[in-house]
């Protein structure tokens, strides 16, 4: 292994070790850091991410050439693509890749896997020596290691490469716009190019899709986000399907349809000064961008500022309905409430209540009672010596055992787990961690 320039300062050891325990805890991996070169970092390495029937293959000239290769691939994909590259390796393995990007470079790859995606039966040992045959080494042997190496199905698999993503651009701080966005236009060209396969199918003649035009505008005068994400994908495609390749066609339709989307905005209560200024932007982004990926990704980010728009003008009036049983809940957490309690200091009915909260805070208010009494709770614990009893009576629970069971189900250790393991550190925690 070699240690990878510049890697030891973007993902520092103690770094790499946090999530490296978080990983194993939840998914009993462990992890390999590469460069782009795809040499490894042998600081930023668990000490079992190579097992044997990795060292095996790799004591071929060979194998260890193809071991390098793939993951020199791997981090160019998943860094282009903007998301985990998962492919079974040439040796059979599953192998996953999460990219490590930081602005606009590819520094390298967190490499996880070398795992089994079913248990070993006649069917995978045939493809395992079919793979193995060209390299010198012993095969029988190598067969009998596959038995040592874990299985993880395909959705844990996935599971695990979504975790470990936001565990690594959290953890070491990196600038996740740039990633975010290939991400972002990754997914979006997959949708785009799903739908005219569908088009193809159909076999239908072509023409502008002036119906989901219509439902798109009405999607953003009431700010569905979801909705207008999957009209406007559909439209590209309709756009695409005809004139696939053509900047200047699909400039000229973006456009248009740029200043649909602001009249839809303003008639959804932004002001017209607001949305002229915006326009202004956005016609000049549109006029420099010289490829179809990021045309389409920049449109789609753009329907998102249309709706931020009007959320926030519609926002304002149900927030300002909505302040009242915040405050009342945060003063009162310690104490006994029912909803009617809340609705009267909010000056609305039980469901109306009921209703614009769940809209506005994406939780119901039952729910984030319960958070804003287990967040004391947590700071009781670590920074009080008073019992678990004490302190559930305090917070505004009757009942232990219900106390810990809500405490466990929030933060998903009892209580008494959460001090023990989390106390020690609270005088030297930072804000950050807290």
């Amino acid at each position: 292994m070699a240690d990878g320039p510049g890697l030891g300062e973007l993902l520092t050891a103690e770094e790499f070790g946090r999530i490296a325990r978080a990983f194993r805890k939840r998914f009993r991996l462990g992890l390999e850091t590469t460069g782009p070169d795809g040499q490894a970092v042998e600081s930023l390495c668990s000490a079992d991410c190579r097992p044997a029937f990795c060292t095996l293959v790799r004591s071929d000239g060979e194998g260890r050439s193809r071991c390098l290769c793939e993951r020199r691939r791997a981090v160019e994909i998943a860094s282009q693509t903007g998301q985990s590259f998962i492919t079974i390796c040439h040796a059979g393995l599953v192998l996953v890749c999460v990219p490590m990007v930081d602005d606009e470079i590819a520094h390298g790859g967190l490499f996880f896997g070398k795992c089994l995606w079913e248990p070993v039966s006649p069917m995978l040992v045939r493809d395992v020596e079919s793979r193995l045959a060209p390299l010198a080494i012993d095969r029988d042997k190598a067969i009998g290691l596959l038995g040592e190496l874990p299985v993880v199905r395909g959705r844990q698999i996935h599971t695990a490469a979504e975790f470990l993503f936001d565990l690594l651009y959290e953890v070491a701080g990196l600038d996740a716009r740039v990633i975010r966005w290939r991400r972002q236009r990754s997914r979006q060209q997959s949708e785009i190019g799903e739908f005219i396969q569908e088009r193809k199918k159909l076999g239908a003649p072509w023409q502008y899709p002036l119906e989901s035009e219509r439902a798109l505008l009405q999607k953003v005068k009431i700010g569905d986000r979801t909705g207008a994400k999957e009209i406007l994908n559909s439209i590209l495609g309709t756009i695409l399907f005809k004139d696939i390749g053509d900047l200047g066609i699909l400039k000229a339709r973006l456009l248009e349809l740029l200043s649909v989307l602001s009249r839809a905005a303003v008639e959804g209560g932004v002001p017209v000064e607001t949305m002229l200024e915006k326009n202004l932007a956005f016609i000049n982004k549109v006029m420099g961008i010289d490829n179809q990926e990021d045309l389409c990704a920049w449109i789609s980010a753009a329907l998102n500022d249309f709706l931020e728009l009007v959320y926030a003008s519609q926002d304002r009036r149900k927030i300002g309905q909505i302040r009242p049983a915040i405050h009342y809940i945060e003063a009162h957490a310690e104490q006994p409430m029912t909803l009617a309690d809340i609705a009267r200091a909010s000056h609305l009915s039980v469901s109306r209540l009921a209703h614009v909260f769940k809209e506005q805070m994406g939780i119901t208010i039952f729910d984030y009672v319960t958070s804003v009494r287990i967040e004391r709770a947590k700071h009781l614990l670590l920074a009080t010596d008073r019992s678990c009893t004490e302190i559930c009576f305090e917070v505004g629970y009757n009942n232990q055992s219900y106390f810990s069971r809500t405490f466990k189900s929030v933060v998903g250790l009892t209580p008494r787990q959460f001090r023990g393991r989390n106390r020690r550190h609270a005088s030297s925690a930072t804000p950050r961690q807290a």
